[in-house]
């Protein structure tokens, strides 16, 4: 079918590039000794003991992400990740408008390439400090703008995708459509009932180590897309 080829290439590479790229700033992170004395000396705020945060929540994503050298990997590979999201939705959107015969653009269009604009942002601010609240405002805003947009997106997607099930049933894999509704439902159902501690100051290791999995889960969803179009 006309754009799924195209769509399965865009997803695996939506998957690939954030893990790796957020993984190896935690072995840098957690490493950094190894790079003493080299052009590319870890700077000590973004040192960390070794952890798994995945399971202890011993570092956050910011923290392993933000300092020299890691942003230097971080920054380009989030934003090369945030021009794939719009291709991705952009392919998606044509695929859906021509299974319909309609020239009118999806609603997970918008929450998708808004998702990807507030990654980019999210991707320059990192590390930019200024001591003014406004501006500590806006990038806890741009975070959360991401994450919201784009278990939108994909819930928007997955419902549409339901509606012309029966239309592109023989280029699809059932399983997987399952596996895709399920990850989309715990993801809104863990960022309902988690918001009342992510507005705590306690919980800290806990917070941590939601966000590396949550993240997980979101990128999971392109891993998904990828084995759901058959070739």
């Amino acid at each position: 079918m006309e754009y799924t080829s195209q769509i399965r290439k865009i997803s695996i590479w939506i998957f690939i590039i954030p893990v790796v790229v957020l993984n190896t700033c935690l072995l840098i992170s957690v490493y950094g000794e190894f790079l003493q004395g080299t052009i590319f000396q870890v700077d000590p705020i973004g040192r960390s003991s070794f952890t798994i945060p995945y399971i202890d929540g011993g570092t956050s994503i910011s923290r392993s992400s933000r300092t020299y050298p890691a942003y230097l990997i971080f920054k380009p590979g989030m934003i090369i990740t945030s021009i794939l999201l719009i291709k991705y939705w952009l392919a998606n959107n044509r695929l859906i408008s021509n299974i319909n015969q309609s020239t009118e653009n999806n609603r997970f269009l918008f929450f998708g390439i808004g998702s990807a604009i507030f990654l980019i942002l999210h991707s320059i601010l990192l590390g930019v400090t200024y001591e003014i609240n406004l501006y500590k405002f806006f990038r806890r805003f741009v975070l959360l703008g991401f994450i919201i947009f784009e278990v939108i997106a994909q819930a928007l997607l997955v419902i549409k995708i339901l509606k012309i099930k029966n239309k592109i049933s023989e280029f699809i894999n059932q399983k997987i459509l399952f596996l895709k509704i399920l990850l989309v439902s715990i993801l809104i159902l863990v960022a309902i009932f988690s918001a009342p501690i992510l507005n705590s100051t306690d919980y800290t290791h806990f917070k941590h180590a939601l966000e590396w999995n949550y993240f997980l889960g979101v990128v999971t969803f392109y891993l998904l897309t990828f084995l759901f179009w058959k070739k």
